[in-house]
């Protein structure tokens, strides 16, 4: 009879959860996985996706060697070389390009692939060997930048109320969130609340999953969640429903504040919205009523034109109502600003000999095509899938047909942007190496012990990062050091909230809860802002040269008329049930599950007016570009509003995928992308 071990670890993909796992092997051999029991978060389930990990590991599809373009770009035509031969073309090419355009000519691009602080994202894994050479910053502005800078500018940081106090609301608001499909590990929470006697409320366009189960759901039009906010605020003022006490003792800028509220009837809100004014008002008047009322608002409602400002407006609804002092009420959106790990200690961006250059994650083709002084002559793909995830898909491909671009994708799969390369490195994934990873939606560290042996070829972008290194002949000892003392470098944090958490503790139990008390309430010892309040009037918004006062932002695609005319749809392209951005793509199991194409929702109304009948092929098109879909008519969408999915890999999908159609523009607040601020137009693909 064989050995077989327990051996714990994390879920690293971009997801609140941040699940911990127990992964079962035996002789070797990872067998099987499943959620880990004794996590109070993950109590034992893992989801849909994440319950196939072992199996999309062991896909034959997988990339377990290095390999060398021998078509055009974006054919996915490869040799296989081996490592030192790939080691040493990419050192001499970066060693060329240092040369002649400077080290800011190289843009390494780190996606979300895996959030890891060794491995992924959160701690930009390999950051310093791109700091040695002089490389152009990243900003991986993808996901939540525009809210959390929002949510910055009312409370001081990002970080919400511990999501598991969710059981202990009596009014639990989703607002822009879908934790059914994305997160469902909180929903045992708003079960144990509902047990309880709480409401849930849904806001969202489209009655997703989540929408549906609520006790009740508002369908705004997209973008105008600000309005609704104010609205919903006007309304407890106007029943003085108000937590004076708090007002007085915790908050700065609140009469002013109340003056803007009053511009926000509920009638002015309906025309905004689309929601009945009764509607509003009701809702309003509950909250009004309900202590603790929780709000969920996580990145749905953020990815417009005027998302950060909705964010920063929704941070102070509990200002108003004084939830943020009571054990269950708050804004429950990220907890990234409650972790304190060393992330500077891991980049040492001390190490760049002068400063760069930041390039936008979310504008791509922009970077590829438009920015010079000096042009980007070497892209690398870290954990990414832009030709997939990244605004404006036609222009980036356009970038990465440059025959001067020299560009290295570091995947475990032939994904689109893999097409483009000129080398592609074999990573290993989270069961095969260490990690430390944190969830965005709890308070929990976990620690990620390799399980397995990495399959062919495989290293870890670590170890990769190391012998790049070394074939440069960089001598810089930091670009050596092993991933347990980058661990070390990660914990060495003196915040409070990582007192006696280290990497020997961390190892032995798997998971550790961050040192805060328990219940936590993020604020009950002021804010962290200038002033040491929540901050209606801003004062970090007015020294970035922003409104002082939160308000509703109009502009961007959505709320423009003229475009209107031509292309009459708000197009919502939410995630998926069964992938998780585009990391899933290949999977044949879940792309069953997905159906063959991706399905775009009408409202009967919109339906009609085309000639359009359930289960006909469409296209959904801009001046940007298409994407081909089956069309649902169906009354989960309201009239004006065309929903669909993201997270299909385009080449299995007709050659495009949702964001063919979305802009390369900016929100208000910090940067982000607009995927859910796109207007479209949908028509009848003609047989030919």
């Amino acid at each position: 009879m064989g050995t077989q071990l327990k051996v714990l670890g994390a879920c690293p993909l971009d997801c609140p959860d941040g699940c911990s796992w127990v992964v079962t092997v035996e002789d070797g051999k990872a067998t099987k996985l499943r959620g880990n029991p004794d996590h109070p978060y993950t109590r034992g389930a893992l989801c849909a996706k994440v319950n196939r990990w072992l199996e999309h590991a062991e896909q034959p599809n997988r990339i377990l060697h290095p390999m060398r373009r021998v078509g055009a770009k974006g054919e996915g035509r490869f040799e296989r070389i081996t490592w030192d031969e790939a080691l040493e073309e990419i050192a001499t090419r970066l060693r060329g390009i240092v040369d002649t355009d400077g080290g800011e000519a190289i843009w390494p691009y780190w996606g979300t692939g895996s959030l890891g602080y060794l491995q992924g994202l959160e701690g930009y894994s390999g950051k310093r060997f791109f700091n040695v050479l002089g490389a152009s910053g990243h900003d991986p502005n993808i996901c939540s930048v525009a809210g959390a800078t929002g949510v910055k500018q009312t409370l001081g940081n990002a970080g919400g109320m511990d999501p598991e106090d969710l059981a202990h609301s009596k009014l639990i608001i989703l607002w822009g969130t879908n934790p059914l499909t994305s997160g469902h590990h909180v929903w045992k929470f708003i079960q144990d609340a509902r047990q309880a006697g709480a409401y849930v409320v849904a806001i969202d366009p489209v009655q997703t999953r989540t929408a549906k189960q609520a006790d009740e759901h508002l369908a705004p039009i997209p973008g105008t969640d600000a309005a609704l906010g104010l609205a919903l605020m006007n309304v407890i003022v106007g029943l003085g429903a108000q937590d004076e006490e708090f007002l007085r003792d915790h908050t700065l800028g609140w009469e002013e504040f109340r003056e803007r509220i009053a511009e926000y009837p509920p009638r002015r809100a309906a025309e905004i919205t689309g929601i009945p004014e009764e509607t509003i008002v009701a809702l309003g008047e509950r909250i009004a009523r309900t202590r603790p009322t929780a709000i969920r608002a996580t990145q749905g409602l953020q990815r417009h034109a005027g998302g950060g400002m909705a964010l920063r407006t929704i941070a102070c609804i509990p200002g108003v109502t004084g939830d943020w002092k009571l054990r269950g009420g708050g804004l429950a959106g990220s907890t990234s600003g409650h972790v304190k790990i060393d992330v500077w200690n891991l980049v040492r961006m001390d190490l760049l000999p002068r400063p760069t250059r930041v390039l936008s994650m979310s504008r791509l083709g922009e970077g590829l095509l438009e920015v010079n002084d000096p042009p980007v002559k070497a892209l690398f793909v870290i954990g990414a899938n832009p030709v997939g995830s990244t605004p404006h898909q036609n222009k980036i491909r356009r970038g990465l047909e440059r025959e001067d671009l020299f560009t290295v994708v570091m995947d475990p799969f032939s994904t689109d942007t893999v097409d483009y390369a000129d080398i592609v490195l074999p990573p290993t994934i989270q069961h095969e190496h260490a990690d430390i990873n944190a969830g965005y939606g709890h308070m929990y560290l976990a620690w990620n012990e390799p399980a397995v042996a990495p399959p062919g070829e495989c290293l870890s972008t670590t170890e990769t990062f190391r012998r790049l290194a070394r074939a440069m002949g960089l001598t810089e000892p930091a670009l050596y050091d092993s991933d347990e003392q980058l661990a070390e470098a990660a914990l060495t944090s003196d915040h409070p909230s990582l007192q006696g958490i280290t990497l020997d503790r961390l190892r032995k139990e798997g998971f550790v809860r961050m040192n805060v008390p328990d219940p936590f309430l993020p604020y009950a010892d002021g804010f962290p802002t200038p002033s040491g309040r929540l901050e209606f009037r801003s004062q970090r918004a007015i020294g970035g040269g922003y409104p002082a006062l939160p308000d509703y932002i109009s502009g961007g695609e959505v709320s423009d008329a003229k475009l209107a005319r031509r292309f009459p749809l708000a197009l919502v392209s939410a995630a998926g049930h069964n992938s998780l951005n585009t990391m899933f793509g290949s999977n044949e199991a879940l792309r069953k599950r997905a159906g063959d194409r991706p399905v775009v929702q009408l409202n009967e109304v919109d339906a009609a007016a085309r000639d359009l009948t359930d289960g006909q092929t469409v296209r959904v098109r801009n001046d940007r570009g298409s994407f081909e879909a089956i069309v649902e008519v169906t009354d989960r969408v309201r009239p004006g509003v065309a929903g669909t999915t993201k997270g299909r890999w385009p080449k299995l999908s007709g050659g495009s995928n949702p964001n063919a159609v979305v802009d390369e523009r900016d929100t208000d607040l910090g940067g982000g992308p607009v995927f859910h601020d796109t207007r479209v137009e949908v028509e009848a693909v003609l047989a030919e």
